[in-house]
């Protein structure tokens, strides 16, 4: 070290140790911070805190390994982040009003929320009517989806679907595009909810299969993809159904890397190429208002996500190592009491997103602790991203908290724990053991109710829950959007005329090849769903043929 260097390393120290005496003196009993991973987070950083020489090996530069930086070399100064509203209502024709109205409005994708029958796995006649399109869209036939997606160019609109295995609202999908003579090359999109895992830990209300034939489910719909519809992204390993169940930021990263990881060796095992597959891989997050600890949670899953696919997995190609994820403003740290208070929180979460370099992002309404979002407060939603955009210039510089003494510690302390939570799923033999024996559930419920505990003490607190009430708050309930009950009962008249005037041999015989599809290892199981929704069979007929081949206890998986 030269002189010159010396003296200046030696007054920062003692500069340092003056600032902490000070800090004391002036603080008197402090209190240790930690953010919801558990990190305790000092009350200031410095270059101590962070090795800037290994600048190159940790961050690098945007759209160049690691990527901690950003997956393209222009990020949201070249391309922003794809607006993306999940809708959900009603009837198919409720659901094509809402998404046109959208679409004009600005968002430059559309997203499907299936009705709660749907996950389910049942038809719309197998369900009581009050219940029907409360909660999503009822898509029971590739008719529903031509009337979902009317007047909407599915040649030219990126489309996500939350659609778990089977996979129907895809199959449904294809077939509308076939009708409409659109090439399947032309269709662009997301399966979204397809990462079995995460329904199997955290969304067990609608898990039709078991974890094995989900397995095998998944492989053959990643191998349809590839084969016949190769812009369309058919694996999104989703995150934020197990942070919104409890686990922490870490926990929500290393989980859902180790599911990307078993969802990958399987598909390797069945003999694709990792550079073949890789690429499509999506990801899927809640972005909580934890909002320093969300920026470096996606930094550091980046950076952790491009090794793996390097260095284990094998992928050569660069495309391979992206980390690609949609965000979603958490709907869980919303809250009915003082639900304006929202629109501050989601805005904070949507920065926190962005700031983080996400590739595409839904924004809740302030009204969604309550009800189903109004048209008004999706409005507002929608706003709020194109602020931040066109106003707050969060645009202009591509990761600007880059370098900050305190956001790569925080990467670095993440990327830690991410590490040594994923050795410990190693350590029982990947994701799908561990979910199997209960493992990550566990440790998703210790984390659940150690932050509910905080909650109640009032270590963590919530505006207008647990501190800065007002005496005469109320929950001032909007009016709760409800399906027009004449409508749905006309939807559902119209499924069943639709259903008894069907060719029954035709559907006989799709149902049939679907079962012993689902009954060999050299058949494609999606490829037969597929042919049955366009030979007429519905969502709930597919899903109980499926449910008895491949439920629990059938022990057909990957070879």
């Amino acid at each position: 070290m030269s002189t010159t260097k010396k003296k200046e390393h030696d007054k920062i120290a003692e500069n340092k140790a003056q600032w902490q005496e000070d800090y004391r003196n002036h603080i008197g009993v402090d209190r240790v911070i930690r953010n919801r991973s558990g990190i305790e987070i000092q009350p200031l950083y410095t270059q101590s805190d962070w090795n800037g020489e290994r600048y190159q090996e940790d961050l690098g530069f945007p759209g160049q390994y690691p990527y901690t930086r950003g997956i393209y070399p222009t990020m949201h100064r070249g391309r922003t982040w794809t607006q993306r509203q999940l809708i959900g209502l009603g009837t198919p024709e409720n659901y094509n009003e809402r998404v046109r109205k959208i679409l004009a409005m600005g968002a430059s994708a559309i997203s499907l929320i299936p009705c709660n029958s749907v996950f389910r796995g049942i038809d719309c006649d197998e369900t009581p009517l009050p219940l029907l399109g409360t909660c999503g869209t009822v898509v029971n036939t590739v008719d529903d989806m031509d009337a979902c997606l009317d007047q909407v160019p599915l040649d030219v609109t990126s489309a996500s679907l939350n659609d778990p295995s089977p996979f129907t609202l895809f199959a449904f999908m294809l077939n509308v595009a076939k009708r409409r003579g659109i090439s399947w090359d032309k269709i662009t999109g997301t399966s979204n909810q397809s990462c079995y895992i995460s329904h199997f830990v955290a969304n067990h209300m609608f898990y039709r299969l078991s974890l094995s034939g989900s397995r095998r489910l998944l492989v053959d719909h990643i191998a349809f993809c590839r084969e016949h519809v190769p812009n369309w992204n058919p694996m999104s390993i989703i995150g934020q159904h197990m942070q919104q169940a409890g686990a922490t930021p870490a926990e929500t990263i290393a989980f859902t890397l180790a599911s990307a990881i078993q969802h990958a060796e399987d598909c390797i095992s069945s003999g694709m190429d990792p550079d073949a597959i890789l690429p499509r891989f999506t990801f899927f997050f809640d972005i909580s208002i934890s909002f320093f600890e969300e920026i470096a949670k996606f930094r550091a899953a980046r950076r952790i996500w491009a090794r793996i696919t390097r260095e284990r997995l094998g992928a050569k190609d660069p495309k391979s190592w992206r980390f690609k994820f949609h965000g979603q403003t958490s709907g869980v740290d919303l809250t009915a009491q003082q639900p304006l208070n929202n629109i501050a929180r989601v805005t904070t979460q949507a920065m926190a997103g962005i700031l983080g370099g996400l590739q595409s992002m839904h924004t809740d309404a302030y009204d969604e602790a309550i009800t189903c979002p109004s048209e008004e407060t999706a409005k507002i939603a929608i706003a709020t991203q194109n602020i931040l955009r066109e106003e707050a210039h969060l645009c202009d510089v591509i990761d600007p908290l880059g370098g900050s003494y305190y956001i790569e510690s925080l990467t670095d302390k993440m990327e830690e724990q991410i590490l040594s939570l994923l050795d410990k799923i190693d350590s029982v033999g990947g994701m799908y053991n561990a979910v199997e024996s209960g493992l990550v559930q566990s440790m998703i419920g210790e984390s659940a109710l150690a932050y509910q505990e905080s909650i109640e003490s009032g270590e963590q607190k919530i505006i207008g829950v647990n501190c800065y009430q007002d005496s005469s708050d109320k929950i001032d309930f909007p009016k709760t959007w409800r399906p027009d009950t004449t409508a749905m009962q006309e939807h559902v008249a119209n499924f069943k005329a639709f259903k008894g005037s069907r060719s029954q041999p035709v559907v006989t015989k799709a149902i049939e090849d679907l079962a012993r599809a689902a009954n060999s290892k050299d058949e494609n199981v999606f490829a037969q769903v597929v042919n049955a929704t366009e030979a007429g069979a519905t969502h709930g007929e597919i899903v109980a043929c499926l449910r008895k081949e491949l439920g629990f206890g059938n022990p057909l998986i990957v070879a």
